[in-house]
């Protein structure tokens, strides 16, 4: 009987060094590439952004294929600064004074959503500030097999994630 018990355990024993392991390394290294691909695919976009000063609804909408692309589901959240130049700013060439500082107001996801679809466009100045983040919506493979075959509680934890910022080099067309 005792042999048989032991038997048992070592045939449980080797299936899981056999194939679970082989299974969480595998699907872990593919989160690693898709990770990889959207921290790319994000870059890719604001870079886009900053260096034509224009967002519009047809980029974004590519910008979406891509990240689907990959297979997961994603949240996307979005920042506009824009820059508001103070008109109390004086120069001049022997005295610079400063009345007040340059003040940025933000447009977030929701705002930037309602502005490409009223407009189709929205033009940015030199010196606004674009910021894009984006997380995985579900749970990947390799988050259900840890979680399943290894008790590994992963609540709350992104996987796939990638955000990308900066500072627009020109001005938009209107």
């Amino acid at each position: 009987m005792q042999n048989t018990t032991s038997t048992i355990i070592a045939l449980f024993l080797a299936a899981i060094l056999l194939f679970v392991v082989p299974l969480v390394t595998l699907t872990d290294r593919n989160d690693n590439v898709v990770n990889e691909n959207v921290k790319m695919i994000v870059e890719e976009f604001v870079t886009d952004i900053k260096n034509t000063g224009t967002l519009t609804t047809t980029k974004y909408q590519n910008f979406e294929n891509k990240l689907t692309s990959t297979g997961n589901a994603y949240n996307i959240e979005m920042e506009i600064k824009y820059l508001d130049e103070n008109p109390g700013k004086k120069t001049e060439q022997v005295n610079y004074t400063k009345i007040g500082e340059n003040v940025y107001y933000s447009d977030y996801t929701t705002q930037i959503h309602e502005k490409l679809d009223a407009q189709g466009k929205i033009s940015l100045k030199e010196g606004d500030i674009v910021y894009v983040g984006v997380t995985n919506d579900n749970s990947t493979t390799a988050q259900t097999l840890k979680g399943s075959l290894l008790s590994f509680s992963n609540e709350g934890q992104y996987v796939i994630s990638a955000n990308s910022s900066g500072m627009v080099n020109v001005n938009g067309t209107k």
